[in-house]
């Protein structure tokens, strides 16, 4: 097995044992520590002066010696205090869409009476930090990005903060994995077909239809008390006066996003496409209903009913 398929088995082995928590304090228990590239220069530097010193009996070489082995061992100490006793708390992130940036909140909290510097956070193996101070028995807030590629519901990937403050010589670092869970919806279609064609209503006559771009052929001059859903506002940027669909006429038909409107038989192009539909008929006010395998969801609109038909295709 090579070197990189080893890393990467270790990795999942240590993240396996870590506890799940949303709330992280960090002691002696947590928190590692490693000298660095330019650590171990320094240490090969003191090393050569102690031998220089001894061999030709140099008492300022000695002096050098002890300062910088001593700065060494002060730099150490600061390095790993500078971490030691912070309490990170995770702030629930939102529901995005898969393939865009996810971002969430992490609150940094020290009850020490002076500043700590140089704390970085980022996604473990990512790469990409976020470096802030937390002020003498404050706080600080963080917002920390990863691109989930998947849609479902994940957990927020592991977390690893780190200092190499004051000196640079010395890695401290702690590994966090928290407990909370992500909802990712499908990725819409970026150029999606229009709407499909609107359903009669049980027992309503259909004396108009709608068309396939989402507009009515029944509309009327706007009459104060409309409601805003029904303002055709298309027409209305053309002709720079406020018309209405006819609500009679728009209650007699249901507009039904269905998977077997979709045109394709893969599932994650059908998810795609529907959730194309569902912000298209919402950014138009229309009232909407879902279809899909073994579950239907009743016509409606607005931000909860939005958020009940996404979170149906992520977790289909």
């Amino acid at each position: 097995m090579s070197t990189l398929g080893l890393r990467k088995r270790f990795q999942r082995w240590f993240e396996a044992r870590l506890p799940l928590s949303d709330v992280i304090t960090l002691t002696q228990r947590n928190v590692y520590i490693l000298p660095t590239r330019p650590g171990f220069m320094l240490g090969a530097t003191i090393l050569v002066l102690l031998v220089a010193s001894i061999n030709y009996q140099l008492n300022l070489g000695y002096l050098l010696t002890f300062l910088l082995a001593g700065s060494a061992v002060v730099g150490m100490h600061v390095c790993h205090g500078t971490l030691r006793g912070l309490t990170m708390h995770l702030i629930a992130p939102d529901a995005h869409y898969a393939g865009d940036s996810a971002v969430f909140g992490i609150n940094i909290q020290s009850q020490r009476r002076s500043i700590r510097h140089g704390i970085g956070l980022a996604v473990l193996g990512s790469g990409q930090w976020v470096w802030t101070d937390v002020p003498a028995q404050g706080s600080a807030t963080v917002q920390v990005a990863f691109k989930p590629e998947r849609r479902g519901l994940h957990r927020v990937p592991t977390l690893t903060a780190e200092t190499r403050f004051p000196l640079g010589t010395f890695r401290v670092w702690t590994v966090w994995r928290p407990a909370a869970q992500m909802l990712v919806y499908p990725a819409p279609e970026p150029m999606a077909p229009p709407l499909p064609p609107g359903e009669p209503r049980s027992g309503g006559a259909m004396t108009t239809h709608p068309r396939a771009s989402g507009d009515y052929d029944s509309v009327r001059a706007y009459r104060r008390g409309d409601p805003m859903k029904l303002v055709v506002w298309k027409k209305a940027a053309k002709s720079d006066e406020l018309v209405s669909r006819d609500a009679q006429q728009v209650q007699r038909h249901e507009l039904w996003l269905d998977q077997i409107h979709c045109g394709t038989s893969h599932l994650e192009q059908q998810l795609s496409r529907l959730c194309a539909w569902v912000l298209l008929a919402e950014k138009r006010g229309l009232d909407y209903g879902l279809r899909l395998s073994g579950l239907e969801i009743e016509p409606g609109c607005g931000d909860s009913h939005k958020k009940r038909c996404l979170q149906a295709l992520a977790l289909h």
